[in-house]
This record gives C-alpha cells, sequence and structure tokens, in this order.
C-alpha cells in the first residue's frame, strides 16, 4: 500500500550521499532523482553526487565499486569518501516476457548482498512495476514519490549507521 510522504526531521549533519540512477525509463527515474536530491538538500547533505548507468541492471556493479571505494570524486581517500549510503534509482516495466522479473531479482539480490557486504546503506528503488499507470502514482506524484522515501531512507540509515 502506497503512503503518503511525510516530512521527516532526520538531519544528515553534513553526511555524503550518492545516487545511482537509471537512464532507461528517464521519465519516471528523472521525478524520483529531483525528489531524492531535493530531500537530500533539505536535510543538509553535505554533499549528493549522482552518478549514471545506461539501465536497471547496470545499478549493482556501480553501487558495489562505490561501497568498497567510496563516494567522493578522484584524488579523496576511500576511507573519507565512503558515502552514508548509497540510493538506486531505476524503473523497470513489465512485458510480455519474464525478462523484467529476472532483471528485477537479480538488481535486488545484488543490491542486499552489497550493503551486507560493505556495511554501507544501500536503498534499493529500483521499482519492477506493472505498467505505466503505476510508474506515474510511485514516480510523478507529489503524494507519493519513491525518490522521496528513498533519500528519508538514506538519512534514517546514514544516522544509524553512524551511531554503530
Amino acid at each position: 500500500m502506497l503512503r503518503a510522504i511525510t516530512n521527516r526531521s532526520t538531519r544528515a549533519r553534513g553526511g555524503s550521499f550518492v545516487i545511482v540512477a537509471s537512464r532507461y525509463n528517464a521519465k519516471y527515474v528523472e521525478a524520483m532523482l529531483r525528489a531524492a536530491r531535493a530531500e537530500l538538500n533539505r536535510a543538509g547533505a553535505r554533499r549528493v553526487r549522482v552518478v549514471r548507468v545506461p539501465g536497471a541492471y547496470e545499478i549493482p556493479v556501480v553501487a558495489a565499486r562505490l561501497a568498497r571505494c567510496g563516494g567522493a570524486e578522484s584524488g579523496a581517500s576511500s576511507a573519507n569518501s565512503r558515502p552514508g549510503a548509497i540510493i538506486c534509482l531505476g524503473v523497470i516495466l513489465r512485458g510480455e516476457t519474464v525478462h523484467a522479473a529476472h532483471i528485477g531479482e537479480a538488481v535486488s539480490r545484488a543490491l542486499m548482498e552489497i550493503q551486507v557486504r560493505f556495511e554501507v546503506p544501500v536503498i534499493h528503488e529500483v521499482l519492477l512495476l506493472e505498467n505505466e499507470a503505476q510508474a506515474r502514482v510511485r514516480c510523478l506524484g507529489k503524494k507519493h514519490n519513491r525518490g522521496a522515501e528513498a533519500a528519508q531512507t538514506a538519512l534514517a540509515m546514514a544516522s544509524l549507521m553512524a551511531t554503530l
């Protein structure tokens, strides 16, 4: 069930975040990306880096590199550049074959493994949707936007991980 976006008081405390966003289904992913960036900026994130990939299937390899080496631009050491969280954004629309399901399962499994292995929160908003109507509601709406929700989760997880 979709929940309306709520204003959360979680602050970034100057944290650094990376968003890995697919170029495929750009209309929907761009809307989630804008919402995620706005939420991170509202919370006072020190740095928000956006890394673009061709499609959803390419998201995990980039997320793994960022989790292992850090999300800063070149020249910074990896210890100082590890992001507070990595937000992964993509939209997969089901078609007439099972291809979308295979992509969705592979991405989900890989993102879970990355966050456990590297102990960096990886926020999974690579949506496997039935149709464009579902994409419009979850990505383009002001009441429900999975990009804003992903940023709120990233903020909460970065804050939690900093206390452990």
